[in-house]
């Protein structure tokens, strides 16, 4: 995860871009959490299929914060870097935030670090594709 100084920008490259729905709210009416956290999966399981060049799957998301609530109309993007590979699996660092419907203002919404494993045809753990 980035260090304490909060980041303008995001860092790492584009995985996922998708607008928030009325459909994706909570009770309150802001975009429901799972919502955000499954969008940042699906975008940190592209990275990492690209990079084993195979199948993948979740096992891990290290603790994440909501640092700011994502609106309807936000237009919310993933971006992943990868933290480090070992034998099978990929720690990928996934950063989410949103472009606000109102003004354009482009903020970080949470920030999490995703495991994943490469996997074969089967489903067994298989090494990762080395360039």
């Amino acid at each position: 995860m980035s260090d304490s100084v909060t980041p303008t920008e995001p860092h790492g490259e584009l995985v996922i871009r998708t607008i928030a729905m009325p459909a994706d709210t909570n009770a309150n009416g802001d975009i429901f959490g799972g919502w955000l956290l499954s969008q940042m999966d699906l975008g940190g399981a592209i990275y990492a299929r690209n990079l084993a060049r195979s199948r993948v799957t979740t096992v891990a998301i290290d603790a994440m914060t909501f640092i700011t609530p994502v609106y309807v109309g936000d237009i919310v993007s993933a971006h992943a870097s990868l933290v480090k590979v070992g034998r099978t699996s990929m720690r990928i660092d996934v950063e989410a935030w949103a472009q606000r419907t109102k003004g354009g203002e482009l903020v970080r919404v949470t920030e999490g670090v995703f495991t994943y494993v490469a996997i074969d045809d089967a489903g067994r753990p298989h090494p990762v594709h080395r360039a």
